[in-house]
């Protein structure tokens, strides 16, 4: 009987090879998914407080000058033990990605009177429309609303990154937030706020601040901002400071 008779008779003369390579393919899928879930659990939970991989200030570094704060925006108990500061571009989209870890360390340091977070703007000058996006949440922080206009930023940054004109984008946050549109409309036409937004970014050139986001737990800079290791270096520092 021919080879053609037999697959008739018998079925395919491979008949297990198909299978044998969904098999293989489904074995290896699972591994793929497996080791991409143990990579995303030591990204997203970080280092401990007591690894050496965290970073310190080096020998001799300064305290940082607390008179500064003055020209970013803060939130937090003024006697807090730790002090948590970005220099940030709203435009930047680093920026915006650690914007997810700056909420959570709100609620989950902020607000129980651990840290003290403050916020200073250095608009890079190949941003078009960082210093307008700076300039709003300013002016939504003359209504009580400078965070929750931070934070909308930073979640809808593709929606106004690349536009010629964003005012009228962010005028809309404005009135989603609650917030009187005329007083807000005014505060931007004025520029009401660009020399405070200026002064603060002169406490970068100051420091010698140049990248964004910059972020630094009392005189540390982190070097991977991120909540694995912010959230890290904040318990060390907090342990410290007991």
């Amino acid at each position: 009987m021919g080879e053609a008779k037999r697959r008739h008779h018998s079925g395919s003369a491979g008949a297990h090879k198909p299978a044998s390579k969904r098999s293989l393919a489904l074995s290896v899928m699972t591994l793929i998914v497996v080791a991409m879930l143990i990579g995303l659990f030591f990204i997203t939970s970080g280092p401990s407080p007591d690894s050496d991989e965290l970073p310190v200030a080096k020998e001799g570094t300064p305290e940082f000058p607390a008179g500064l704060d003055q020209f970013g925006v803060s939130v937090g108990a003024a006697d807090a033990p730790v002090v948590v500061r970005e220099f940030a571009d709203y435009q930047c989209p680093a920026c915006a990605r650690f914007a997810d870890a700056s909420q959570r360390l709100k609620k989950e340091y902020v607000e129980s009177g651990k840290v003290r977070f403050v916020y200073f703007e250095l608009p890079l000058s190949q941003h078009a429309n960082a210093m307008p996006a700076a300039q709003a949440a300013r002016c939504a922080g003359d209504q009580n609303a400078f965070w929750p206009m931070h934070d909308a930023l930073y979640s809808n940054q593709s929606a106004w990154a690349d536009v010629s004109d964003p005012q009228a984008t962010f005028t809309r946050y404005a009135g989603d937030l609650g917030l009187s549109e005329n007083r807000f409309s005014r505060c931007m036409a004025t520029e009401l706020h660009r020399e405070a937004i200026e002064q603060s970014a002169k406490v970068a050139t100051q420091l010698r601040v140049v990248s964004t986001p910059t972020v630094m737990v009392d005189n540390i800079v982190l070097t991977r901002p991120g909540w694995g290791q912010l959230s890290a270096v904040v318990e060390r520092e907090l342990a410290a400071s007991r």
